[in-house]
């Protein structure tokens, strides 16, 4: 090595050495950026949360309803938005009214962020068949199952988007039926977003489609949420939520008021 290479070479070392930015490997950890960690996302955590659920000893007999889609469901089970701080999902209004104080309200939240609608059926593919099983339990039998999906194949789309998401909302229910005949099927509308646009051309023509399937087939209903959403210009209620999508605590509540009026019979307007 020539005297030049090996003067470098040291003069980097000591320069090391007397940097501050130099951690030493035994100092202890300040951030989690300084500790390795394995990637799992949120959305891997939530399908282990509920496949641990659904794969225990303990009966689900007791859950009378059962809510499945993407994580506008899923985050009924959040309480502070670990992505917007200070802003909160809706856990406490879910403990409230379907934790179980009310035994003919009980649910259980098959929700998970991220899903599309094919990521669904897979959930509720029986395992003999490839899928996840989520309905394989012949315990779980609950009175009404509750669905809302389809605005996560409003991005990256098929084309048209708007018979793709009708049909694969379709899929899921047959789906649901064919697993848990006895229950009635509630399909919930889309909720709005903060694209006119969007609202315009996507979201109220696949809610109206819904609505007419559901007022032709037997033991489907349809829960139309998006008149709570909107104000009198038909414009998102930006206070009921948290971003373009997922309502804010104060959403949870309204969907909630809307879901216990739907239970208890309620007029026609709340349907």
């Amino acid at each position: 090595m020539g005297y030049g290479k090996f003067w470098l070479r040291n003069l980097t070392f000591a320069l090391a050495l007397s940097s501050p930015l130099v951690v030493s490997a035994q100092a202890p950890a300040r951030f989690n950026s300084e500790r390795p960690t394995a990637r799992i996302d949120y959305w891997q955590k939530r399908a282990a949360e509920v496949d641990r659920q659904l794969t225990g000893k303990q009966s689900l007999r007791s859950y009378h309803l059962a809510f499945v889609g993407d994580s506008i469901t899923d985050f009924w089970h959040l309480d502070a938005n670990p992505w917007f701080p200070g802003k909160y999902c809706g856990r406490s209004i879910w403990d409230e009214s379907f934790g179980g104080a009310l035994p003919a309200q009980k649910a259980l939240n098959l929700g998970v962020s991220g899903d599309r609608i094919e990521h669904v059926l897979h959930r509720l593919l029986p395992k003999a068949k490839g899928g996840e099983g989520w309905l394989d339990r012949g315990d779980l039998q609950p009175d009404s199952v509750f669905v809302m999906l389809g605005i996560n194949n409003s991005f990256d789309t098929e084309t048209p988007a708007t018979d793709s998401i009708y049909r694969g909302v379709l899929a899921v229910v047959a789906r649901i039926h064919e697993r848990k005949p006895k229950a009635r099927i509630v399909i919930q509308s889309l909720l709005p977003t903060d694209d006119d646009a969007k609202n315009r051309d996507l979201v109220l023509p696949i809610n109206a489609r819904l609505l007419a399937f559901a007022a032709g087939a037997d033991g489907v209903e349809y829960l139309d949420l998006y008149p709570s959403f909107v104000d009198e210009a038909g414009a998102q209620r930006r206070n009921l939520f948290n971003d373009s999508l997922h309502p804010s605590r104060d959403g949870y509540r309204v969907w909630r008021d809307r879901l216990v009026a739907f239970l208890g019979g309620g007029s026609p307007e709340s349907r």
